[in-house]
């Protein structure tokens, strides 16, 4: 290989992932049988992993990477793919590890092998004296009272976990090393038995007993694997998967999280609940980007249950867009709002770019009040789907105009350095805070919950959604005239967005407040229908791990964008039944229509 092009893929490698990333509470990588890899050396190095295996073969004075003798390749020699190019890595401070460790594998007779391998290291004194470099010896291996007669730079790998040697001897080994198919037949699936886990623990402790890192070789090579391993506090996890391993290890410590916060739940009385009784009330509250993952992390993450999974009446519905197979809140929202599908980014328009009527406007005809809560800005994209007519959601200026023109009796939201003054003259009134709501008689108030973005709630929003909600109720309900009121749980989707776990199920567990001020509400009313669903899904997210016990979950993502994922709905209240089975999201609107006995234009 050329140097030209060996250059060209480190300098490929070092793009493609950050370089070094800290590993979870102190766990290192081990590149297993390095020089197998497409690119040895700069893939591991690249991605951060703190120790590389190489296998190293004797033969007419040249060290050969290779496993064998009969699988020698020519010019793949030690210097040429492992020595030059951490000399290069390190001359340019290419990722600055603190530390890396060559495990040099032996498979041709030892002694000769060393003496080779010390010449050639004498080459490369900016490696054997470096703090953050380490050779480690290991496969064919010269008696143990022998190490002490080769350099200080020289270390071993042990592969007992007894007779230990005298402490001289014992100061030039690295690590200990072990088979763990002598302890387990664990494929890295499922889980250990408690048998297997004692034992291996018990294993990693010993070791660790000794003051030396502790690897297993031979061992199961998957996300479920490595951090099993990662837990039970093996210092070297070894892998083939160089990518895979340090994207998952890396971030492992940024993708679990231990909840703190709480919704009480709240079990419905189910008096009126799929009863054929005559619906006055719907209040439809949307988890933007909560998934059934999204959900289950909330679920888990408050203990084990939420006021959400009390409901019977539960669905799926499907959310692509009427140009995407995946969609966007705008389209999602319209779909929702209006029972039309539309492409993505428009609001209130069909695809062809027709304004349609959405349901605060058809209820308006019908002697309905509405109102619209948000923890996103009062002109985020779901939101506006119930009050706005725009091709683009980016046209802010003309979701305002329409909200000038809108009948909302009811609004709340971020925004107030953006929006609260154009609001007010608009004729809502302004109100600093929500208490006493049900006393208010004008025709139409607002709320602004921040003077920007809404801070999430593990950024210190407190209890304001569920708040507002309940107060937006009284509000409305206090009007004695039936009404309609949606609910947006906005940051479910914008921590999805950013692959946060804790934003994630900390939202959820929030949103779960709102939707308990819902069921009691309509319990006391008896004539209320309470819907809870999602635009879409967002993230791709999955809970490969996690303890109810301790109110931790694990996530892992597929994307930073939405999916084309099936998302759930719940209802409850007369006639929540409707809402079961599997359907597209605009047969939400159909059905709302259909319960309150309302013919669409």
């Amino acid at each position: 290989m050329s140097k030209q092009k060996l250059l060209l893929i480190l300098v490929l490698c070092i793009s493609i992932v950050p370089l070094i990333a800290q590993p979870i509470s102190g766990v290192k990588i081990h590149s297993h049988n390095d020089y197998a890899q497409k690119v040895p050396f700069w893939s591991a190095y690249a991605n951060g992993l703190n120790s590389i295996e190489v296998d190293i073969f004797l033969k007419n004075d040249r060290l050969y990477v290779t496993h064998s003798e009969s699988e020698i390749i020519e010019d793949r020699v030690l210097e040429n793919l492992y020595l030059e190019p951490i000399k290069k890595a390190m001359d340019l401070k290419f990722g600055e590890p603190e530390e890396l460790q060559l495990l040099i594998d032996i498979k041709s007779e030892p002694r000769a092998s060393l003496e080779k391998l010390i010449s050639i290291l004498e080459m490369y004194p900016t490696l054997i004296n470096s703090e953050q470099m380490s050779i480690v010896i290991s496969g064919n291996r010269p008696e143990v009272s022998a190490y002490t007669d080769y350099p200080p730079y020289i270390h071993f790998d042990y592969q007992k976990l007894d007779d230990v040697p005298q402490a001289e001897v014992w100061n030039k080994i690295a690590l200990i090393s072990l088979n763990f198919k002598r302890f387990s037949p664990w494929n890295g699936k499922g889980r250990l038995t408690a048998d297997d886990y004692k034992k291996i623990k018990a294993v990693i402790d010993k070791a660790h007993a000794y003051g030396k890192p502790f690897r297993f070789w031979g061992a199961p090579d998957s996300k479920t694997a490595w951090k099993t391993f990662s837990d039970m506090g093996v210092d070297f996890v070894n892998t083939d998967l160089p990518y895979a391993s340090a994207s998952y290890l890396h971030t492992l410590e940024q993708r679990i999280y231990h909840n703190t916060i709480r919704s009480e739940v709240y079990t419905p009385t189910f008096d009126t609940d799929q009863k054929d009784k005559p619906v006055k009330n719907v209040i439809l509250l949307i988890g933007d980007g909560n998934g059934l993952a999204q959900i289950s992390s909330s679920v888990f993450g408050n203990g084990g249950d939420l006021t959400l999974t009390q409901l019977k009446s539960i669905g799926l519905i499907k959310t692509q867009s009427a140009d995407d197979f995946t969609t966007d809140s705008a389209a999602a929202g319209t779909a929702l709002a209006t029972g039309t599908k539309t492409n993505n980014r428009a609001i209130g328009v069909d695809s062809e770019g027709k304004s349609v009527k959405n349901l605060p406007e058809l209820l308006h005809e019908n002697g309905f009040n509405s109102g619209c809560i948000t923890t996103d800005m009062i002109t985020g994209a779901t939101p506006a789907a119930f009050y706005a007519h725009r091709k683009d959601r980016s046209d802010t200026d003309g979701i305002i105009s329409d909200l000038s023109k809108s009948e909302l009796s009811l609004l709340i939201g971020g925004g107030a350095n953006s929006f609260e003054r154009q609001i007010a003259q608009m004729g809502f009134s302004i109100l600093e805070n929500t208490g006493g709501m049900a006393q208010r008689t004008e025709k139409q108030i607002a709320h602004f919950i921040s003077k920007d973005d809404v801070p999430g709630v593990l950024e210190g929003r407190g209890t304001v959604l569920a708040d507002v909600t309940k107060n937006g109720l009284a509000f409305l309900n206090a009007k004695n005239t039936p009404f309609f009121l949606v609910v947006e749980s906005s940051k479910i989707d914008s921590y999805g967005h950013e692959n946060d776990v804790p934003g994630i199920a900390s939202e959820g567990i929030d949103f779960d407040r709102s939707i308990t001020e819902a069921l009691k509400f309509a319990d006391v009313t008896g004539n209320t229908l309470v819907i809870v669903t999602a635009d879409h899904e967002t993230s791709g997210f999955s809970l490969p791990q996690g303890n109810i016990d301790n109110k931790m979950v694990e996530g892992d993502f597929t994307t930073h964008d939405h999916t084309g994922i099936m998302v759930p709905i719940f209802a409850y209240g007369p006639h929540s039944q409707e809402f079961q089975g599997v359907y597209e999201n605009t047969e939400v609107y159909d059905k709302i229509i259909k319960v309150l006995g309302i013919k669409a234009d």
